[in-house]
């Protein structure tokens, strides 16, 4: 993959009339006394890579869970791609891709097989999947890999290939949650470069929820998740300089740390899992 530096194309006229591709206003779930998230709201726009920031059990599953209709909120609305999640998620997952925190690929089966069956859910000719399947794997280096079980596969390309099937019916938003977690850094980095290529390649929306500054630091906008509420969200150098820190990490240390320890967030995140 190429691990290049890309700068985002910007939003074409049409996609500014169309308004933000994920839209959360005051969204809230609970579990039980816990209240995982807390009036929440974002927006990700055509072309925009977000960086959802936040410590483990900071709210972040949860927040996924939502936006890709597994769950509904107790309070407040999402829409995606213009589509009420709650009166009309299956408009709403039309245009979404997801790539959840723990791996969703059947280790038994041949890569192709995987594919072919989610392009079958998705609603795909066969011979459309195929040609598409192919495309993806192409750009992620995996052309060779498409007949392999999938337990001979690295971490790595375990998670390329989940990528790949996340991109196969061509999506205008994509999700990630800690898509990178337990790889090496050269494969993070590269996974991180080609996600960030595609924003500008294709005006991709991006979510990428994360617990690492360092994949936080080249967004469009950050957005700091602690204890189920946004504690900022802006582009790195605005917190940078509101917070009058050197670097991203010791910006998100001092809005994180005069704030009670995520241990109630924890609990959560694991009910919900």
């Amino acid at each position: 993959m190429d691990s290049k530096p890309v700068v985002p194309a910007a939003a074409s006229d049409e996609d500014l009339k169309r308004g933000p591709l994920v839209c959360a206003a005051g969204v809230v779930k609970s579990y039980g006394p816990v209240k995982a998230l807390d009036r929440i709201d974002l927006h990700v726009d055509a072309g925009e890579f977000v960086a959802l920031l936040g410590l483990n059990g900071a709210g972040k599953s949860t927040l996924f869970q939502l936006l890709s209709g597994l769950f509904v909120p107790d309070a407040g609305s999402i829409t995606v791609n213009g589509a009420d999640m709650r009166r009309n998620p299956v408009e709403g997952l039309r245009g979404l891709g997801i790539v959840f925190q723990d791996a969703t690929l059947d280790l038994d089966l041949p890569v192709s097989t995987s594919l072919h069956f989610h392009a079958g859910l998705r609603g795909m000719a066969r011979a459309v999947a195929s040609e598409r399947m192919m495309q993806e794997l192409g750009r992620l280096g995996l052309t060779d890999s498409a007949g392999t079980i999938a337990r001979k596969l690295s971490g790595g390309n375990r998670r390329r290939v989940e990528l790949a099937r996340a991109l196969m019916h061509d999506p205008t938003v994509l999700l990630l949650d800690e898509p990178t977690a337990g790889l090496d850094p050269m494969v993070r980095r590269d996974l991180l470069s080609y996600v960030r290529k595609l924003c500008g390649e294709r005006g991709l929306g991006v979510l990428w929820a994360t617990h690492l500054v360092e994949e936080a630091e080249g967004a469009d906008r950050v957005m700091v998740l602690h204890r189920g509420r946004v504690v900022e969200s802006a582009p790195p150098a605005a917190i940078l300089q509101k917070a009058g820190k050197p670097s991203l990490s010791d910006a998100f240390l001092s809005l994180i740390e005069p704030r009670t320890p995520p241990a109630a967030g924890a609990a959560v995140e694991r009910a919900a899992s």
